[in-house]
């Protein structure tokens, strides 16, 4: 439904490609709301970044340079700001919000697998969330590997360099191999994003 919506709003606004057309930076679902007591609030999104046509930001959201936002991927900073650092990537069918006075941050580099659930929490920078994964209002250090499907549950503190499986449960330490394949898996979605930015088109 989501999608439908944010397609409607590429329509209305004039953005949707003729055949074979590169798409407009623009061709996404982005969406201002009023805050309480102030003026309204849209989606701030740094020029190298890339946002995939299907996803929906709205409301009080920052994204940094290079980093992308996949098809399907919803962004709701409704409550209060969330922020994607460098280089992150957030892929397919993703979801992010947080709550009033609690500020969602995720850092740089940090791989954010598909189909993951995000709430109210810190990810440090050179993390990935496993595809599947829950993560709650909680921290989560650096260099962590949190793994597919894993539930970590509000007010968990993840320790740096932490593999994770299950619920909160700290198998064992990374090796510098792992810790060093976490930046990999960041750099390559970096240069996948630039192949998309540079080529992507909708046929009809």
């Amino acid at each position: 439904m989501l999608g439908a919506i944010a397609s409607r709003a590429v329509r209305r606004h004039g953005l949707v490609t003729t055949q074979r057309r590169l798409l407009s930076k623009e061709a996404f679902g982005s969406f201002e709301l009023d805050g309480p007591g102030k003026d309204a609030i849209k989606p701030r999104v740094a020029e190298s970044a890339w946002i995939a046509p299907s996803a929906t930001l709205l409301g009080d959201i920052e994204i940094a340079e290079d980093a992308s936002v996949w098809f399907n991927v919803v962004v709701r900073g409704d409550r209060d700001l969330i922020r994607i650092g460098k280089r992150t990537n957030i892929q397919d069918g993703s979801v992010l919000h947080t709550d009033a006075g609690r500020v969602m941050d995720i850092g740089d580099d940090v791989t954010v697998g598909h189909m993951a659930m995000l709430h109210g929490c810190k990810i440090h920078n050179n993390t990935l969330i496993g595809i599947g994964a829950v993560v709650l209002d909680g921290y989560i250090g650096p260099n962590c590997l949190i793994g597919a499907n894993a539930l970590i549950t509000e007010g968990k503190k993840i320790p740096e360099g932490s593999l994770v499986t299950g619920v909160n449960k700290v198998a064992r330490s990374l090796t510098p191999e792992e810790i060093e394949g976490l930046t990999r898996s960041a750099a390559g979605y970096v240069q996948n994003q630039k192949r998309y930015r540079a080529t992507l088109t909708k046929t009809e």
